[in-house]
C-alpha cells in the first residue's frame, strides 16, 4: 500500500511543482499541508491526492462574487493575513475572485461591469460570498452599493449562483448589528433570502453555508472551498447550516482548560491566582460550553501557540453561536451542554495532618472489620455451594 507521501508525490504535476519552486515551498512542506488540510475537512487521508489535483486543475477554479453589506470588513482583513495559502494563492490559483468591493482593482462603472460579466459568464456555477448582515428595516436603505440596497443586489445576483457562503457572524445571523434594539432590522443571509422569497433560477432553494465567527477563520473558508473543488459538492452541514468539519464539536470539548473545569478549578476574577495559573474561565463568562467551533484546534492569526481568546486568558465570547455572541452579557455564565458544575467545589488542595485521629481510626477499623466479616461469609457460601454441586454429581 502506498504511503500518503508517495501518493501525493504522484499527484503533484509539473505545473504545480514549478509553482512550489518559484514560491520557495519545498515538496515535503506541501505534502504536509495537503495531509493536514484533508484531515481538517474530515476526509480520509487517501483523499489528499484528490485535494491537490483539484488545486492544480485550473479549469476547476470556481468563480467567486464577494459582496459586502453591513459589516466592518474584518473577515476580509482576516483572510488577507492567511499564510497557508496566502491570499494571492487563494484568489489567483484556487478560485477566480471576479468581484470584491474591497480587493477589486477596478472602481465605479468598471467594477459594476466586471460583476455583470461574471454573472453572465458563470451563470449557475459561481459561488456567492456575502460578508455582513442584511438590513430589513426601511426597505434596506441603511446600506447601499452603487445605488442598490442589499435586497436589490440579492434579487439580481443570488438566483444565478450555485451556492452561497455567509462568512462571519454578521452574514450568518445578523452579528453585532442584530443586537437589541437592532434599529436596522439586521438579519443573516439565509433569513434575508427567505424573507425576500429569493431562489435559484430553477425555483430551488439556494444552498447557504454559514461560517460564523467574528471574524470568521480564513481556514474554515479555505477548507469549504477546497471541499467543493475536490468533491464537487458542499460539505455536510449541521442544523444551523455550518460545516460539521469546523463546527461539529463544542469549544469546551477541545479547550486546553477543560481539565480544570472537570476538577472544579475556576478563575473567579481577572488577575487572581486561578487566572494566572490558567484555570477554567467558566465563572468569568466563558461561552465555550455552549459554542460550537474549532478555535482551540486551529487557533487564530498564525502567530504561535495559544493564539485564540481562551488561550490568552479571555473567556470565549460565543461569536460563532447563534443567540450567544452579541446577545448574552459578557459576564453571563454559559448554558453547559454536558453537565453544569455545582456552585461549590471542595478545595483544590487538601491539608493532610501528621497522623490519624481516634475517630478516623475507629471508622477505618469498622470498615475493615465489616469487609472481613463479609469476606468470611462469602467464603462460607461458596464452600456450601461447591459441596452441593459435588453431591448432585455423585
Amino acid at each position: 500500500m502506498k504511503t500518503t507521501g508517495e501518493w501525493l508525490n504522484e499527484e503533484i504535476g509539473p505545473r504545480l511543482s514549478d509553482q512550489l519552486e518559484v514560491r520557495g515551498i519545498d515538496r515535503r512542506s506541501f505534502i504536509k499541508f495537503a495531509a493536514a488540510i484533508t484531515a481538517a475537512m474530515g476526509l480520509p487521508v487517501g483523499m489528499a491526492g484528490r485535494v491537490m489535483a483539484a488545486i492544480e486543475n485550473e479549469s476547476a477554479r470556481p468563480a467567486v462574487i464577494w459582496l459586502h453589506f453591513q459589516e466592518c470588513t474584518g473577515c476580509t482583513e482576516s483572510l488577507l493575513r492567511a499564510t497557508h495559502p496566502t491570499l494571492e494563492t487563494l484568489i489567483l490559483d484556487m478560485v477566480s475572485l471576479d468581484y470584491s468591493e474591497t480587493l477589486l482593482a477596478a472602481a465605479g462603472h468598471q467594477a459594476e461591469a466586471a460583476l455583470a460579466d461574471s454573472i453572465q459568464a458563470n451563470d449557475g456555477r459561481f459561488i456567492l460570498v456575502v460578508e455582513g448582515s442584511v438590513p430589513t428595516a426601511d426597505r434596506g436603505n441603511f446600506c447601499k452599493v452603487a445605488g442598490q440596497t442589499p435586497q436589490q443586489m440579492l434579487h439580481r445576483i443570488a438566483p444565478h449562483a450555485a451556492a452561497a457562503i455567509a462568512i462571519g457572524s454578521c452574514a450568518s445571523w445578523g452579528g453585532v448589528q442584530s443586537a437589541a434594539p437592532n434599529p436596522t432590522g439586521a438579519v443573516g443571509l439565509a433569513e434575508a433570502l427567505k424573507l425576500e422569497g429569493i431562489t435559484k433560477a430553477d425555483g430551488s432553494a439556494l444552498p447557504v453555508i454559514n461560517l460564523p465567527g467574528c471574524p470568521a477563520s480564513p481556514y474554515n473558508f479555505l477548507q469549504t472551498v477546497l471541499y467543493y473543488l475536490t468533491m464537487q459538492q458542499l460539505p455536510e452541514l449541521d442544523v444551523k447550516g455550518r460545516p460539521k468539519f469546523a463546527y461539529g464539536r463544542l469549544i469546551h470539548e477541545n479547550c486546553e482548560r477543560r481539565p480544570h473545569f472537570d476538577a472544579g478549578r475556576f478563575a473567579k476574577e481577572f488577575g487572581d491566582e486561578g487566572h494566572r495559573k490558567g484555570w477554567c474561565l467558566y465563572k468569568l463568562g466563558c461561552k465555550g460550553p455552549e459554542t460550537f467551533a474549532n478555535c482551540p484546534a486551529i487557533e487564530f492569526g498564525d502567530v504561535g501557540g495559544n493564539t485564540w481568546p481562551v488561550g490568552i486568558g479571555h473567556p470565549c465570547f460565543g461569536c460563532a453561536e447563534h443567540g450567544v455572541g452579541f446577545h448574552k452579557a459578557l459576564h453571563e455564565q454559559a448554558d453547559v451542554e454536558t453537565v453544569t458544575p455545582p456552585s461549590m467545589f471542595p478545595g483544590v488542595t487538601t491539608e493532610h495532618g501528621g497522623g490519624m485521629t481516634a475517630a478516623a481510626a475507629a471508622l477505618a477499623g469498622a470498615v475493615a472489620g465489616g469487609a472481613a466479616v463479609y469476606a468470611l461469609g462469602a467464603h462460607d457460601k461458596l464452600k456450601r455451594a461447591e459441596g452441593a454441586d459435588t453431591t448432585q454429581q455423585d
